[in-house]
């Protein structure tokens, strides 16, 4: 191995960790809110009803619903590093608000900014990944990335556990600030998107970033054909339209049973008998299937495709959900909220992983803000949706069939899917439409 060639690999790694971190806070910043709604429910410290927590739940989300829309498309237009730096400024920042909140209406202001910046700050992220990532490794770099969300749940979850009983949800929340820290350093060392500088004009200095990363220069034809009209304009047009409406609402089921299931799982267990510790810890279990499995699928999908494994994912989910209404022994829920976890929060990472691949590099940070954007209308439903459960009653057999559902159909659609055409109008030819063998 040449010393040029270990540099490269060295740089590269760089870029991928500061993503990874990034994750890893908003992980943790969008999570915590589920691990720490036991210790919030009740006449202390705020008097919260589920009612009202669900409500919280779901106003925060169309806080990250907008900042999906907002930040991914601006991403296109202003830049993928500043967008990035910006996005995890502004929900450290919004979290240790959350940790100070006198009350319970200052709490859900402050918890409505930090999910806007959450949802800007994961379409940034797996943009520049895919692009940095060498060619041929492109999932399992995705994937390995992806796991820093994940990642951050646990994190939540063990914070939770330590310091929920205790101490209450104040320190819990003040940790999220923790990543102010990584702020600096992405301003400094993070680079910013070779496909964005040559969009903008500037070819000299993309050539820099793509010298010193090892990256395939673009050629003068890439560089040159562009999408026609706005981003957004390309992903509702020819043959992007049908495919983008069918992964909206893919993404839509998706994050309705992520958010639902991760937001009341630690509640619903508690309903059942279990206490504020145990019932967080399923979230953990959760959680670390979704590490694992994210990690496991990236590393499938990189010889098959992201496609089979989200059905894979789908149907674990729902699986696993179906048996939990049996009211199996402790142990047994344990390992089935693990598949749970792979089928949720990873199968959500392995359609991240399919937009990714599917969208030209111009849009890519559009597509992937406005299939989380969509997607964010069930992750605001899902909070909503597990609190009419709890408050309906029935426990974890009602509320595990519930969320088997909308997991059912995700998979069925994801079946469906046949990537059309490439349309006339779109991008360069490197950034042509997938057909349905490359993506699935």
């Amino acid at each position: 191995m040449t010393m040029s060639s270990t540099l490269k690999r060295k740089s590269l790694l760089g870029v991928f960790l500061i993503c990874w971190f990034g994750l890893l806070a908003d992980g943790y910043d969008l999570y915590v809110y589920g691990a720490t709604l036991p210790g919030l429910i009740g006449p202390e410290p705020f008097g919260v009803t589920p009612a009202s927590a669900g409500m919280v739940g779901s106003l925060a989300l169309v806080g990250m619903l907008l900042g999906s829309l907002v930040v991914g498309t601006l991403t296109d237009k202003l830049g993928r590093r500043r967008i990035f730096v910006g996005a995890l400024a502004l929900f450290s920042v919004a979290m240790l608000a959350c940790a100070a909140a006198p009350s319970w209406e200052t709490f859900a202001a402050f918890r409505f900014v930090a999910c806007f910046g959450v949802g800007g700050l994961l379409p940034t992220a797996v943009a520049l990944t895919n692009e940095f990532a060498l060619p041929g490794r492109k999932s399992i770099t995705l994937g390995a990335v992806l796991t820093g969300p994940a990642v951050g749940t646990v994190v939540a979850s063990l914070s939770s556990l330590a310091l929920l009983e205790s101490h209450g949800f104040r320190p819990v929340y003040a940790i999220g600030a923790a990543g102010l820290l990584l702020v600096p350093f992405a301003w400094r060392a993070l680079p910013e998107s070779p496909s964005f500088l040559h969009a903008t004009g500037r070819h000299a200095e993309a050539g820099r970033v793509e010298a010193a990363y090892g990256l395939v220069p673009a050629t003068e034809s890439t560089v040159r054909q562009r999408p026609a009209g706005s981003p957004l304009r390309t992903l509702l047009s020819g043959g992007y339209r049908r495919p983008t409406l069918m992964l909206w609402g893919i993404t839509l089921l998706s994050l309705l049973t992520i958010f639902g299931v991760s937001t009341w799982l630690p509640q619903i267990m508690r309903t059942a008998g279990y206490g504020v510790g145990s019932s967080v810890s399923f979230l953990l279990c959760y959680s670390l299937g979704a590490v694992v499995g994210t990690v496991l699928a990236s590393a499938v999908s990189q010889r098959t495709g992201p496609k089979p494994l989200v059905i894979t994912g789908f149907a674990s989910a729902a699986a696993a959900l179906l048996l939990m209404s049996l009211n199996p022994p402790a142990a047994v829920i344990a390992v089935l909220a693990a598949v749970a976890g792979f089928g949720g929060l990873g199968t959500q990472n392995m359609i991240n992983d399919y937009i990714a691949q599917f969208y030209p590099a111009a849009v890519r940070a559009t597509g992937l803000g406005w299939a989380l954007a969509i997607g964010r209308i069930g992750a605001i439903a899902g909070p909503t949706y597990g609190a009419f459960l709890v408050s309906f009653g029935g426990g974890v057999p009602v509320a595990a069939t519930a969320f088997a559902i909308p997991a059912l159909i995700g998979g069925a659609l994801m079946l469906a899917l046949r990537p059309s055409a490439t349309p006339a109008s779109a991008a360069q030819p490197s950034a042509a439409a997938p057909s349905a063998e490359t993506v699935a």
